[in-house]
């Protein structure tokens, strides 16, 4: 294992003219620029059908304007770029086919049912109105809006709204799903639910490329994940693959006598051969582990010391270790425009 730096549309075969076999997204050395401001930098991408292909990033890293390009949303400025063998710039009438794409933001007429919305979509696809009727109240049911079918938008909730707006996005069901940050600003309930609906759709078929700032997210929703930051990929693989870009698992301890942690320290250093990481104040030590079985060694060192532990754990890194160790920086939602939203409101789009 490795990291690396119609109205119903066609079911594709899987096979793409330039990425490969199997291949729902090939992008080859995608740039977007704002101005002067370079969005996306270079960004390459193989996403395989079937699953959940996450692309994590800080807010401003680029995730949404690559999304765009590939829904056709956003010119391309260079590079090159197909979805089931299909190229996004030279027919983009085709590419709408096979997408659907719901954004951060539910796109639903908030004086509207939620029943007429779904109606009104369906037209706006071009199929026929008795269609569309059975389309809304299949599409309600299925995520679970049943109940709120003829309550007026204005009256949803966020969760809600962003459901809807996915199954808006699923009227033509198309193969590819975008998903572009679908639970920003959900409480966790709703935030789970919406886990469960994304789940569902891969259940069913679909190839889902989901972008998000949450690490947890990535790390139970996604098979691969892309780390993007300032506009490059910097890092691909599974999670897992990820977290052991950090290195070894850790040790955890916890002692009993907080004036013990020096001593500590130098029985941890003999014994494994490095420093760990002290917290005095707290009576906690961190340590990698090369091997998880030293572990036993180092409790047992300590107890011949007569240092006594509160408490111990052998731990995988988290993806947010990953992220700080990829990237430079924590994965905390940065608090900055991204290129393409300040681009917009110069009205350089």
């Amino acid at each position: 294992m490795s990291i690396t730096d119609t109205h119903t549309a066609r079911r594709p075969s899987g096979r793409s003219g330039t990425g490969g076999a199997d291949l729902a997204v090939y992008a080859e050395g995608l740039v977007k620029s704002f101005g002067a401001q370079r969005a996306v930098d270079g960004i390459d991408l193989e996403i395989r059908t079937g699953g959940v292909f996450g692309v994590l990033g800080p807010n401003g890293a680029g995730k949404t304007t690559t999304l765009r390009m590939l829904a056709t949303l956003l010119r391309i400025d260079s590079g090159h770029a197909e979805i089931f063998g299909v190229d996004v710039a030279r027919q983009p009438h085709v590419i709408r086919q096979l997408v659907g794409v719901t954004g951060q933001y539910a796109s639903v007429d908030e004086n509207l049912t939620a029943r007429e919305n779904l109606w009104l979509f369906a037209r706006l696809h071009g199929i026929r109105s008795a269609r569309a009727k059975k389309l809304a109240v299949d599409l309600l049911e299925r995520f679970g809006l049943g109940d709120a079918a003829d309550k007026t938008i204005a009256k949803f909730s966020g969760g809600m709204r962003r459901r809807l707006d996915l199954a808006a996005s699923l009227i033509t069901t198309p193969p590819l799903i975008f998903l572009d940050e679908p639970t920003t600003g959900l409480d966790p309930h709703t935030r789970g639910q919406m886990w469960d609906t994304i789940r569902g759709l891969v259940a069913d078929g679909c190839t889902v490329l989901l972008t998000t700032q949450y690490l947890d997210e990535a790390d139970q929703l996604a098979d691969r994940i892309a780390v993007i930051d300032h506009g490059r990929k910097v890092a691909e693989g599974t999670p897992e693959e990820l977290k052991a870009a950090v290195g070894d698992t850790s040790l955890q301890l916890v002692l009993v006598e907080p004036e013990q942690t020096g001593a500590a320290g130098d029985v941890i250093r003999r014994v494994l051969g490095l420093d760990p990481i002290l917290s005095p104040e707290r009576s906690r030590l961190q340590a990698p582990l090369k091997q998880a079985d030293l572990a036993a060694e180092v409790l047992v060192a300590l107890r011949d010391a007569g240092i006594r532990v509160a408490s111990v754990s052998v731990d995988q890194p988290s993806l947010d270790e990953a992220f700080l160790t990829l990237t430079g920086h924590p994965a905390e939602p940065q608090e900055h425009e991204s290129a393409e939203d300040v681009a917009t409101k110069e009205g350089r789009r």
